[in-house]
Order: structure tokens, then sequence, then C-alpha cells
């Protein structure tokens, strides 16, 4: 058996979530926070048969889109004054884990 924690943008989660499941793996969804950005993620986590891993990476990575957007500098400048410009950044995709477990229990 494995464990597979996805860390993804809080916007996709639900959408993975859903495809999840629709072919029967149970998902446990916590908030998170990290990264460049500092911005709201999820973390999914699933318990799943060694032969059915692939299948769960496939549905995060169809459903976890990367996309361009607009980040804020904040970085300080010589000549305070300035208007200091946005820049672009690739936020989305996913993070996978895949881990063993020795044991299992639902009780």
């Amino acid at each position: 058996m494995k464990l597979v924690m996805a860390i993804m943008s809080k916007d996709d989660a639900s959408v993975v979530m859903e495809a999840l499941t629709e072919e029967s793996f149970q998902v446990t969804r916590m908030a998170s926070t990290g990264g460049f950005l500092k911005s709201g993620n999820t973390t999914l986590i699933i318990g799943v048969e060694d032969n059915k891993v692939n299948k769960v990476i496939d549905i995060v990575s169809r459903y976890s889109s990367k996309r361009k957007q607009l980040v804020a500098n904040t970085t300080p400048t010589y000549f305070e004054s300035m208007t200091r410009m946005p820049f672009e950044v690739t936020v989305g995709g996913a993070i996978i884990f895949v881990l063993d477990v020795d044991r299992f229990e639902k009780v």
C-alpha cells in the first residue's frame, strides 16, 4: 500500500477531488500554505494500492493546471518613488509524494 500526498493550488483541489472520487479513491483534504507566493494550497492525502498509484498521479496531473499570474514587486529600490512593476510567474500544477505504508487500519 502507498500513501500519495499531492500539494496543489486551492483553486484546483475541488476538481481533482471530484475526479478522484469518481474513480472510487478515498481522499482527505487539508488546507496548507507555503511556497514562493505564500498563497493558499491544498494537500490531498490518498491511501491506495500499489498498482493504482499511477492512476492517481494521472488524475492529479490532468486536473492541476499551470497558469501565469501577475505578482506585485515588493523588492525595495534605490528610488522608492519609482513605480514597481508587477512580474509574471507560473503557478499551479502539483507536487506529489508517494510513500510506503507499513500498516493501515480503518477503525
